[in-house]
């Protein structure tokens, strides 16, 4: 007899986020394992012929092929889905396949999209190259102003996409304003929340719709595995999401999936302390480079936002030098702790050059309208002491001449 504590709703709506985070989705085989059971198998078995057709037919639950299902995968999707507040959830291969799939299950040629112009180079490649060849235009605005989201509605406007905070320039947007908008002109919004996770904000108790992630950052945080998820009603998951999902096949390994329910027991911990670290990286580097990009600092021009949406800061923040590409190339070069990497949300400290990599395909002309300069560096403070930290910036700024 399989124990289905983990998701009964009877049992779990009671739990807080923590709880949650390590017991919510837990389904035991017979065997009565603490750890959810990885099950690697692409088939099932059936006890008879009217069985299988009863499932493939909606008509009974249980697994019919791990295109479909996994009890692994659904074990981490019914934890995402009790952390986010949603009913609903579906694993994906990877944080893109994630934003391609909740974008593209729902729009239809002759759709607009209105997008912020800052976001993730893969997600700004979306909107700008592969949704113009189905016919779906996108509208792409400064998403901190909520005047030009009103302004840039169309008549066939479908849906909001937007990351907050926003990589890598830590634009924030005013959830509650954006989202009260859109419904009441009938469009779906659909919330990156890589940066912060349901730990520091839940985008769906701000009115958002959908929300997409890439689960290989803090979701695993040790990076391991890449993995997406996608959460949302039920109606939106089953009836928009699901059938994509079914005839595409951006799915997520069982394995990697187990790798993520095992960083989620630890996300709380990890998201609080790498917060905590940032901030006092943050205030250090405050007083020596020329502009500072942390939504945790009272500087950042949209710190009261942050304060009002977020529990935390959260990891990640950029600040730009003076010199461009040469003097942050430099300063990178200089680091002997804080690795060079274009991950983000890792248990280590690391830091990148998001103009020669994660924007680099946007080309120059959008990265200057985004705000992604050529001196801009955009890190990841970890789970080291902060001072160490501190003590490798230091040592690279003054080598670079700062």
């Amino acid at each position: 007899m399989k124990r289905r504590d983990g998701q009964n709703p009877e049992i779990t709506r009671h739990w807080r986020p923590a709880t949650q985070a390590v017991r919510g989705g837990t389904v035991r085989t017979e065997w009565g394992e603490t750890s959810e059971a990885l099950i690697l198998s692409s088939g099932y078995t059936y006890d008879d012929a009217e069985t299988v057709a009863a499932r493939f037919a909606g008509e009974a639950e249980g697994m019919t092929y791990s295109r479909l299902q996994n009890p692994t995968v659904e074990m981490l999707e019914h934890r995402i889905a009790l952390m986010e507040g949603a009913e609903a959830c579906r694993a994906q291969a990877t944080g893109m396949a994630a934003m391609t799939a909740a974008l593209l299950c729902q729009l239809d040629t002759g759709n607009h999209v209105v997008a912020a112009r800052a976001a993730f180079g893969s997600c700004r490649w979306l909107t700008d190259s592969l949704l113009p060849r189905w016919g779906i235009t996108t509208t792409t605005i400064d998403s901190r102003d909520n005047a030009a989201w009103e302004a840039a509605i169309q008549p066939n406007t479908k849906v909001f996409f937007f990351e907050t905070p926003a990589n890598p320039t830590m634009d924030i947007v005013d959830m509650g304003f954006v989202c009260g908008l859109a419904k009441a002109h009938g469009i779906t919004t659909v919330v990156d929340n890589a940066f912060a996770t349901s730990v520091l904000q839940r985008p769906l108790d701000f009115g958002a719709d959908v929300v997409a992630y890439s689960a290989t950052k803090m979701m695993d945080g040790q990076g391991r595995v890449l993995a997406g998820a996608v959460a949302g009603s039920a109606e939106f998951i089953n009836e928009k999401l699901l059938p994509f999902q079914r005839n595409t096949g951006p799915n997520l390994s069982p394995f990697n999936a187990w790798v993520v329910l095992k960083g989620l027991e630890t996300l709380d911990l990890r998201a609080m302390r790498q917060s905590e670290n940032s901030m006092k990286v943050g205030k250090f580097l405050e007083g020596r480079v020329p502009v500072m990009l942390h939504p945790g600092l009272p500087s950042h021009p949209q710190h009261n936002l942050a304060a009002a949406q977020m529990k935390a800061c959260g990891p990640i923040f950029s600040f730009v030098l003076d010199g461009g590409r040469r003097q942050a190339m430099d300063l990178l070069n200089a680091l002997e702790l804080v690795d060079i990497s274009n991950n983000i949300g890792d248990s280590r400290s690391l830091a990148t050059h998001p103009a020669s990599t994660t924007h680099h395909s946007v080309g120059p002309e959008a990265r200057d309208i985004m705000g992604v300069g050529e001196g801009m560096i955009r890190i990841n403070i970890g789970l080291e002491d902060p001072l160490d930290v501190i003590d490798d910036l230091d040592r690279a700024l003054t080598k670079v001449g700062l």
